[in-house]
C-alpha cells in the first residue's frame, strides 16, 4: 500500500509539471503574438514596408505678408537594421562621405533604447538626415547595392532675409525626453527648439500620413498594398502670419550692431509686437541644415552670448522709466496731486542720504518732474508714501501695496509672451528687506527703487509694455508676436485688455509729462517735426558704464507704436536710447527715414562700444 501511495504521488507530481511546461509555454506564444509588438513588427515587416509621408512645415510671413521661413526639398537615409544583407561597409562610406567610426557609433545609438526609445529593428530608423539633392543623388545610384537603406524625402527650413533669428527660432532632431513626452515624434524626426518654431510647435508641423507597400518573398516592393486602402495623407502644418515688421526688426538690428542690448516695439491697441530686437544678434540661416549643431556649439560657448534672447530674458534695472509707474502709484493713492511741489538740491538730500540729480529749476510739480526726470521728486514721493502710517499703519504694508501697483502694471511676473524662455523681472515686496534688514527698515532704506534702481529689475518687454499701457491710458493687451494661426486665428488671450490699478485720468498727467520731456526736457532729441512723440529717458546706474534706455509712443492721442530701447553700457539715455527710439518711431510710422535721420542710422550702426573681454 505504501509502494501505491508514493506511485501515485510520482503521478501528480509529473502531471504538474507537464500543466506547468505547457502554461509556461502558452503564455510565451501569447506575449510574441498579441502582448509582443515586435513579434507583430517581424511578421508585417515580412510582407508590408510602412513608409513614413512627412507634411510640410507651415511656412511663416511678416505682418505685411513677406515670407520670412519656408521649406526646401531635403533626405534622410533610413535603415532597416533586420534586412541589412552583406553589407560593404567601406563601399557604404565613402558612398555617404562618413567615417567607418562614424558608421559604427551611429548603429550603436539606434539601438540603445536608452537614447532611442522607439527603437525596433523592424522599422526605419534615421541613420543621416538633411542631405542635399546632390548628396543624395550619389547614394540614389548605388541603392541596389545596400539591402536594408532607404532614402525618404524631408524638407529643410530656408530663410529669406538674415535677421528676426530670436523671434523664428529653429527646428532641429528630436531628443529622447522630447520623444517620451509625445510619442507623435520617433528618432530621426525634427522639433521646434527655439522661437516660435517651439511655442506654435503643434499647429507647424502638421500630421504624418503613411504609404503601406506590399512585399515579395525576397523582399522586393510589389506595389501598394490593397490599392492604398489603409494609406494616409500626410496633413500640412498650418502656416503663421507674425505680428513682426520685417523692416522694423532689420533696423533695429542694424542700430544695435557692435552693442548689446534691445529694441522692442508694440502696437499699443492690440498688444502686437512689431520688433523685437536682441543684440548680438545671428542670422537664422546658421541654425539651419546639417550645420545647425556646430553652429549652434559655437554660439553657445561665445561669451557674448548671441543666443540669449535679452528682450525676454535679460533682466536691468530700468532707471527712470520707471518713474513713470511711481507717478501713477503716487496719484493714485493720494500721495501727490499734479501741483505737489518737491525740491531737489542737485538730488534727494535728507537725514545724511544723499542721491544726486542734474541741474534743473526746483521746487517743481509732477508734469515737469517727469520732463526733466527729477530723482528728488520721485525719491521724496517714495519716502512720504512708506512712512504714511496714518494711511498705511507700517512700512510693510505701505510697500505691498506698492507693489500690488507695480504688478498690475505687467512687472515682477511674466507677461505671457509668446515665447519660450521669457524671464519675470524682480519687484520686492515686504518680506524681502525684512529679511535683509531683520525687519528695521524705512522709506530711506530703499529709497533707490523710486527711480528704478537698487532690487527693481525688468526685461525690455516690461518696458515697452509700460510704454504701451501708458499709451493706452491704463491697460494693456499680452504682448504677442504670432499675429494670426491659419484656420484657428490667435489665442482669446491675447485680445484681453489687461487695466491697472491707477485712473485714465492720472495717465493723461504722465502723458503730459512725457509729452513735455520730448519738447524741451531730457529727450528733445526724439522730437519729430510732424508727429507727436511722448517719451522717457532712462540712464541705470551699473557696476562699469551707466546703461542707456529709452521708452516712448507716438502719436499722442492715437497711439500706433510704443518703443523700448536699451543699450549695456551706453551712457546717458540721450546718447543711445533716444535716437534709436526717434529711427524706429520714424521709420514705422512713415515707413522710411528722412535723409538726415539715415545718416543718423548709419552713425549710430558704425559706433562701438568698449565692453572688454570679460564674459558677460
Amino acid at each position: 500500500m505504501e509502494r501505491n501511495y508514493r506511485l501515485e504521488k510520482r503521478k501528480f507530481v509529473i502531471a504538474g509539471a507537464a500543466v506547468a511546461v505547457a502554461v509556461v509555454f502558452i503564455a510565451r506564444l501569447l506575449s510574441l503574438q498579441i502582448m509582443s509588438e515586435d513579434y507583430k513588427k517581424n511578421a508585417d515587416s515580412n510582407a508590408l514596408l510602412k513608409r513614413i509621408q512627412y507634411p510640410s512645415r507651415g511656412v511663416i510671413y511678416d505682418r505685411n505678408g513677406n515670407l520670412l521661413v519656408y521649406n526646401q526639398p531635403a533626405y534622410d537615409i533610413t535603415v532597416i537594421m533586420k534586412e541589412i544583407a552583406g553589407l560593404d561597409t567601406a563601399d557604404l562610406c565613402r558612398t555617404l562621405d562618413i567615417s567607418p567610426e562614424f558608421l559604427r557609433e551611429r548603429f550603436k545609438n539606434l539601438k540603445d533604447r536608452r537614447r532611442n526609445p522607439g527603437y525596433s529593428p523592424y522599422t526605419h530608423q534615421a541613420l543621416l538626415t538633411q542631405l542635399s539633392a546632390e548628396e543624395c543623388g550619389i547614394f540614389r545610384e548605388k541603392l541596389f547595392k545596400f539591402p536594408g537603406f532607404y532614402i525618404q524625402r524631408r524638407t529643410v527650413r530656408q530663410y529669406s532675409c538674415d535677421a528676426g533669428a530670436h523671434i523664428l527660432g529653429d527646428i532641429a532632431e528630436v531628443s529622447k525626453a522630447e520623444m517620451e513626452k509625445d510619442e507623435y515624434y520617433t528618432q530621426g524626426d525634427f522639433i521646434g527648439k527655439l522661437g516660435v518654431e517651439r511655442s506654435y510647435e503643434k499647429q507647424l508641423r502638421g500630421e504624418k500620413g503613411v504609404e503601406i507597400l506590399l512585399r515579395d518573398a525576397r523582399g522586393r516592393i510589389r506595389g501598394s498594398y490593397m490599392d492604398g486602402k489603409f494609406d494616409k495623407a500626410p496633413v500640412a502644418g498650418k502656416n503663421l502670419k507674425l505680428s513682426l515688421d520685417i523692416e522694423l526688426q532689420q533696423l533695429g538690428e542694424r542700430l544695435l550692431e557692435g552693442k548689446i542690448g534691445s529694441v522692442v516695439a508694440i502696437e499699443p491697441s492690440t498688444g502686437e509686437v512689431l520688433c523685437l530686437v536682441s543684440s548680438p544678434a545671428y542670422s537664422p540661416k546658421l541654425m539651419a541644415g546639417r550645420n545647425r549643431g556646430k553652429n549652434h556649439r559655437i554660439m553657445a560657448s561665445d561669451p557674448w552670448k548671441p543666443l540669449l534672447n535679452r528682450a525676454i530674458m535679460g533682466t536691468y534695472p530700468p532707471g527712470s522709466t520707471f518713474k513713470t509707474a511711481q507717478a501713477l502709484t503716487f496719484l493714485q493713492e493720494g500721495i501727490v496731486t499734479p501741483s505737489t511741489l518737491y525740491p531737489c538740491n542737485h538730488g534727494f538730500s535728507f537725514r545724511g542720504l544723499h542721491v544726486g540729480c542734474h541741474a534743473h529749476p526746483s521746487p517743481l510739480p509732477l508734469v515737469p518732474a517727469i520732463a526733466t526726470s527729477c530723482n528728488g521728486y520721485f525719491c521724496w514721493g517714495l519716502y512720504h508714501m512708506i512712512g504714511n502710517k496714518e494711511k498705511y499703519a507700517s512700512p510693510q504694508n505701505a510697500l505691498n501695496r506698492w507693489r500690488d501697483y507695480m504688478v498690475s502694471m505687467g512687472f515682477g511676473y511674466a507677461l505671457g509672451i509668446d515665447l519660450p524662455g521669457e524671464k519675470r523681472g524682480f519687484i520686492p515686496n515686504a518680506s524681502v528687506y525684512d529679511k535683509a534688514y531683520r525687519g528695521s527698515w524705512n522709506g530711506l532704506t530703499i529709497i533707490s527703487i523710486s527711480i528704478g534702481q537698487g532690487e527693481v529689475t525688468l526685461t525690455p518687454l516690461q518696458i515697452a509694455n509700460l510704454g504701451a499701457t501708458i499709451a493706452n491710458r491704463g491697460y494693456f493687451v499680452t504682448p504677442h508676436v504670432v499675429k494670426d494661426v491659419e484656420g484657428e486665428g490667435i489665442d482669446p488671450r491675447y485680445m484681453e485688455k489687461r487695466y491697472t490699478m491707477a485712473d485714465r485720468s492720472h495717465y493723461e498727467e504722465v502723458v503730459q509729462g512725457m509729452r513735455a520731456a520730448v519738447t524741451g526736457g531730457t529727450c528733445r532729441m526724439a522730437n519729430l517735426p510732424d508727429i507727436e512723440v511722448c517719451g522717457k529717458t532712462g540712464t541705470a546706474q551699473n557696476r562699469g558704464k551707466d546703461h542707456s534706455a529709452f521708452m516712448g509712443f507716438a502719436p499722442m492721442d492715437d497711439p500706433k507704436i510704443a518703443v523700448a530701447v536699451y543699450v549695456e553700457n551706453g551712457g546717458f539715455g540721450a546718447v543711445y536710447g533716444v535716437p534709436i527710439g526717434r529711427l524706429v518711431i520714424e521709420k514705422y510710422l512713415k515707413g522710411k527715414l528722412s535723409p538726415q535721420d539715415e545718416k543718423l542710422a548709419e552713425d549710430i550702426q558704425h559706433r562701438r562700444i568698449d565692453y572688454g573681454s570679460h564674459e558677460r
